[in-house]
């Protein structure tokens, strides 16, 4: 397993409609990087109700966030409104969020939802209409749900590791002088 050692601790936050391949992305990375993974589906699972996996997952995050160690989110982000809390919170704790918006067409999204999490197609739609698509405000950095987590974490850590100074190829140009060389 590597590490995510990064000069600043970072939160990613998934973002997409169900079916896009937002946890198997969050899975791998976190596997990948030995990064804790934080899903409000698994609270939600096995918690009375949704309030209480609310709390109990809050509880969790603030707690992992006195760590700073970075760590990858899946949590309710279908609203702009939940995202910019969200990024509100995770900066009060000293995080640099970054929202990695997973994209697949609506068919295999669709076939995805209703395979892998027995959702019906009414119910899927319904998730799908609430779905309200990154700002370009939000900085979300887009990957493909079709495409290997090889490439889609090459785009993630490429994000992750910020601008590269770019070495100049150009000649330098010579120093001005006031002399003047008579040949």
């Amino acid at each position: 397993m590597k590490s995510l050692s990064l000069h600043e601790p970072h939160a990613i936050v998934m973002v997409g409609i169900p079916g896009s391949g937002k946890s198997f992305f969050a899975e791998k990375f976190a596997q990948t990087f030995s990064a804790p993974y934080l899903e409000a589906a698994l609270f939600r699972h096995f918690a009375e109700n949704n309030d209480n996996a609310d709390k109990l997952l809050q509880h969790v995050l603030v707690q992992l966030a006195k760590t700073k160690q970075s760590v990858v989110l899946e949590l309710d982000t279908e609203s702009r409104t939940r995202r910019t809390e969200l990024a509100k919170q995770l900066r009060g704790y000293g995080y640099t969020p970054l929202f990695v918006w997973v994209q697949v067409d609506e068919r295999t999204a669709a076939t995805r939802s209703k395979k892998a999490y027995q959702m019906s197609k009414d119910e899927h739609e319904d998730r799908v209409k609430r779905f309200s698509p990154p700002h370009d405000s939000e900085r979300a950095l887009v990957i493909s749900g079709k495409h290997t987590f090889a490439s889609q974490v090459r785009i993630v850590l490429k994000r992750l590791s910020g601008p590269r100074t770019q070495l100049s190829t150009s000649k330098p140009v010579p120093e001005r002088t006031n002399h003047i060389v008579l040949r």
